[in-house]
């Protein structure tokens, strides 16, 4: 059996796109429910909670797997200070500011990722 193997920049590109995709999860809902009350099967919280940690499972190998290769520690630390703030917002309660700390952490590891597929695909 052969095991499943993704290159190091496949899985950034795949973290920064769940991040993005995050982001505009937290813009579309605060506006729909904004606008439509009946819009709030966006809102809940179990979306929220499993799309945070799936994004934060992926990032978190995504980045590590990339110190391994490449080895410069910016990347990884970045990325580290915007898991630690999705995390956060995971503590918050819904209907207050997680969104707005959401979006920081997941624009911050996003960040981070951008760094790590920039080191793995250039020589220094």
């Amino acid at each position: 059996m052969q095991s499943l193997s993704f290159p190091t920049g496949r899985l950034d590109r795949i973290a920064m796109g769940l991040s993005g995709l995050c982001v505009v999860h937290c813009v579309a809902t605060a506006a729909l429910l904004g606008l439509v009350a009946s819009a709030g099967a966006l809102g809940n919280p179990l979306i929220h909670e499993v799309g945070l940690t799936l994004a934060m499972v992926i990032g978190a190998y995504a980045l590590g797997r990339g110190l391994m290769e490449h080895g410069f520690l910016m990347p990884a630390g970045i990325g580290s200070l915007g898991l630690g703030v999705m995390a956060g917002a995971l503590s918050l309660p819904e209907g207050g500011h997680e969104a707005v700390y959401t979006i920081i952490g997941v624009t911050i590891v996003a960040l981070g990722h951008r760094l790590n597929f920039i080191a793995a695909h250039h020589d220094f």
